[in-house]
């Protein structure tokens, strides 16, 4: 999780769909596409796209982060065992992911609770697929609605600019 003064994304963790947890801080030096994902929404298919970013970015330092949440129309499955065989079996992803999380309201997790601090209303999730984009100093440096699919050229120049090597 993290404390009530957190600076930057690097100060929060999620528990693994795989077990363990996930500490965004062992991602200092990449930058991170952080998602929030679900398996039966019309824009599940974006889920193509992330994969295509994993693979294409992952040597240059990036790390695609899934966030499942069921938050928006309860479009995802109830549990992480259901969640990850949807996601390898229909899309073959292997990129890391999160448990099931709350990403908006009240009970919502502390990162998407800072990530609304710091960029505001405008920029929280409101619906699946929202993507953040955070700096390799755990900075976030962008936001792109659920429309904005992973390919779009907004996000690769957002991607290519956060890349360690820049």
């Amino acid at each position: 999780m993290a404390s009530a003064d957190a600076q930057t994304a690097h100060d929060f963790s999620f528990p693994s769909i795989i077990g363990g947890e996930l500490h965004l801080a062992d991602y200092q030096g990449k930058a991170v596409l952080l998602v929030n994902t679900a398996s039966m929404c019309g824009f599940t298919p974006q889920y193509e796209g992330l994969q295509k970013l994993w693979e294409d970015y992952r040597d240059r330092g990036l790390v695609v982060l899934g966030v499942p949440s069921g938050d928006f129309g309860g479009q995802e499955y109830g549990d992480d065992a259901a969640i990850q065989e949807f996601c390898e079996v229909n899309f073959d992803i292997d990129f890391p992911m999160t448990s099931k999380t709350v990403v908006r309201g009240s009970d919502a997790h502390p990162f998407f609770k800072w990530a609304l601090d710091v960029m505001g209303d405008e920029n929280a999730p409101k619906w699946n697929f929202h993507k953040y984009l955070i700096g390799k100093n755990g900075d976030l440096v962008a936001s792109f609605d659920t429309r904005v699919k992973p390919g779009d050229d907004e996000i690769i120049a957002a991607i290519n600019a956060a890349l360690p090597s820049n």
